[in-house]
């Protein structure tokens, strides 16, 4: 798609134009007949015009109102496309999944709201066969994390309590427009069918994660005050003196089936 468009700092574009990487990005999504994508910013058309066919249904969401001409101009003679003018960060992406047919959600996602996005499009996890995403480099390692590791947090237990995440591959500055100034990667987030874990309350286990993070330096004793005390810790064969980044997920998952109990019997 052929554009004069300026990159906007406020929408966090950076338009990825390095064929390699987009055939690279097709590849690993691999549509076939009768999917259903939904392309999160498309942009100037480059990873749509790669994903598009004639036996596919591609909703695309873009918020820059300048980039709908060329959009539609560029792909409406597919008779699968549709073009949403809207932001992700509110959309109802449920409203677009049709007789049980799982979305396959895809985007380069602006990073200023790659997390909050995510934590939003986990949400409807249920109705999703699989997202890939290009973000920051970092934010794909907080992703992909395991416990020990200092991108062990919040965002990775959260998504990985919902999904099996796998980090594809890097991509360099020098493949977008204009370039970023941090590297960048792809990764693709695939829900659960069946979780690995018990299943918990997951806004009790989203509290007392963020809790446990609150402060990464200090100890669970400290950053789980008010919540659980030590005696419960120790229950539950967690040391009170250890920090949040050395639990795994079945570790925060009792930390919240405790945290939850606690407040049904106060």
């Amino acid at each position: 798609m052929k554009t004069t468009h300026t990159p906007r700092k406020r929408f966090g574009q950076n338009f990825l134009q390095d064929a390699g990487v987009i055939a690279g990005i097709a590849n690993a999504i691999h549509p076939q007949a009768g999917d259903h994508l939904v392309e999160i910013g498309p942009g100037q058309g480059a990873l749509t015009a790669a994903l598009i066919r004639e036996d596919i249904r591609l909703d695309a969401i873009e918020l820059d109102r300048d980039l709908r001409t060329g959009l539609l101009a560029a792909f409406s003679i597919y008779p699968g496309f549709h073009l949403h003018s809207a932001d992700a960060l509110n959309f109802d992406f449920a409203s677009l999944a049709r007789d049980g047919e799982p979305l396959r959600i895809v985007g380069n996602l602006p990073y200023n709201i790659s997390t909050p996005l995510i934590f939003h499009l986990l949400e409807f996890a249920p109705v999703v066969r699989d997202m890939h995403f290009m973000l920051q480099l970092e934010v794909v390692q907080r992703l992909a994390a395991t416990p020990g590791n200092k991108h062990w947090g919040r965002l990775g237990i959260m998504a990985q309590y919902h999904c099996e995440i796998e980090h594809l591959l890097d991509v360099p500055p020098e493949a977008f427009f204009p370039p970023p100034k941090v590297q960048s990667a792809v990764v693709r987030l695939t829900p659960r069918q069946h979780r690995p874990w018990a299943n918990c309350d997951e806004a009790q286990l989203a509290r007392v994660v963020q809790a446990a993070f609150a402060q990464r330096r200090k100890t669970l004793r400290n950053n789980l005050k008010g919540l659980l005390d030590e005696t419960q810790l120790l229950a539950m064969g967690i040391d009170p003196g250890a920090r949040a980044e050395t639990l795994d997920m079945h570790a925060f998952i009792a930390l919240a089936g405790a945290l939850e109990q606690e407040e049904t019997s106060s």
